[in-house]
């Protein structure tokens, strides 16, 4: 079901009954700015489902009511989309929030020639929240924690809000080429305190916030982000539509991501040509972005374009992960990379970076994949050279992702949310 905010009549606040259902626990809402490609709507579509199976009353509120995610939403999930208001109107409803933030909010908003896109959307958050007032709203992404904390000064009310910080930003503050993020720090640090609770979906990454913003470690709880295993297993087992599977003839390395920086397909396709130095091999890349043009002209640079393949965006990345002979995550930075626990139950063998932050965690220390410095090309290969003639075994591999089902996960937020 999906709706306009603006649209439809107020519902009641408290707890509602459905013919043959008992009366809902509680009105959960989760805010996120899209549900574009990635593995932040991929979790928090999950979490969505996980907590209306649990009788709660889930609204799940979007700025863009877009992604190839949509079509996956449970229909126990209320889908609401915001209208969008000038940058100006947004910009006022910011600074009536807290005037004491007007300069912290200077350089990075008010003054910036591109803005945060959400912040077109908090008038309209604002009304949400007034008209619904949901027992607890979850948030995931910076613009959107930092819209939503605005909104709920702004509304009033007993709305707890709960944001979800999915990676480290000190990597983004320091190397973002859009100058407001740079100036983001000051922001973080009169905004973020204002949270029911912080979650991060790793050790790192909660560091990190406490180190941005000064908030104590210990009021910031590290929850992985979930993966749902039985959705994921049944479709690894579709057939995938690529000359290159199943892998018997040669082996195929496997790489999921956007073409951004932060990913490092660069040190991805150098490594390969390590590799491809020694023995056979292909690499597919599935993914889209604005790097793809930079990222062919290395392939054709290094002679490797006949044995490389970058399909894009693919809506089943389950079925390469279940048929590649070793995933590489090749990132600079993370948060909780899902790719790496989405391989873990396919059964993928993996090698990945020693990024910030994430995949120590996950692999447990190297347990369940080597890992390797950043951008470091030559050890990138040795490792996946030593997966390629030594891998882990696929029912290893799946227990491991056992520990991030969305169900365990899902109980976590409800605890950390008030809601059980």
């Amino acid at each position: 079901m999906t709706t306009n905010s603006s649209d439809f009549a107020p519902l009641p606040s408290q707890s509602i009954k459905i013919e043959g259902e008992p009366p809902y626990r509680k009105h959960l809402a989760i805010f996120l700015p899209s549900l574009a490609g990635g593995g932040v709507a991929r979790a928090m579509v999950y979490l969505s489902e996980a907590f209306a199976d649990r009788n709660h009353r889930v609204d799940l509120i979007l700025c863009q009511v877009s992604g190839p995610y949509l079509d996956s939403i449970s229909p126990k999930v209320t889908v609401i989309g915001l209208k969008r208001r000038t940058k100006w109107r947004g910009c006022f409803h910011a600074v009536s929030a807290d005037f004491g933030a007007l300069w912290s909010m200077l350089l990075p908003v008010l003054l910036s020639s591109h803005p945060p896109k959400t912040i077109g959307y908090l008038p309209d958050l604002v009304e949400y929240l007034r008209r619904e007032k949901p027992d607890t709203m979850l948030t995931a992404k910076t613009p959107a924690n930092l819209i939503a904390l605005l909104a709920a000064r702004l509304a009033g009310g007993k709305t707890r809000i709960v944001i979800n910080e999915q990676t480290s930003l000190s990597p983004i503050i320091k190397t973002s080429k859009k100058w407001r993020w740079r100036f983001l720090a000051p922001l973080l640090q009169r905004v973020y305190p204002w949270a029911d609770e912080i979650a991060t979906v790793a050790d790192g990454v909660a560091e990190d916030v406490s180190s941005l913003t000064g908030i104590h470690r210990d009021r910031i709880t590290t929850i992985f982000n979930p993966v749902a295993l039985t959705q994921v297993q049944e479709k690894a087992r579709i057939s995938v539509d690529h000359p290159w599977f199943p892998a018997d003839t040669l082996p195929v390395i496997l790489g999921v991501g956007r073409h951004v920086p932060q990913k490092d397909f660069a040190c991805l396709i150098k490594a390969f040509g390590r590799v491809r130095s020694v023995r056979p091999a292909r690499l597919v890349i599935l993914g889209e972005g604005r790097m793809r043009n930079e990222l062919e002209e290395l392939a054709e640079t290094l002679a490797l374009t006949k044995d490389i393949s970058m399909p894009g965006f693919v809506d089943n990345p389950f079925a390469f992960m279940a048929r590649a002979s070793v995933f590489v995550l090749s990132s600079a930075w993370e948060g909780c990379p899902n790719v790496l626990i989405e391989a873990l139950a396919c059964g993928c063998p993996i090698v990945s970076t020693d990024c910030p932050s994430g995949p120590t965690e996950i692999l447990q220390k190297g347990a369940f994949g080597p890992l390797v410095p950043v951008g470091d090309d030559k050890a990138l290969a040795e490792a996946i050279l030593q997966v390629l003639d030594h891998p882990l075994g696929q029912e290893q591999l799946r227990a491991r992702a056992t520990e991030f089902e969305v169900g365990r996960i899902a109980e976590k937020y409800l605890r950390l949310m008030s809601a059980t």
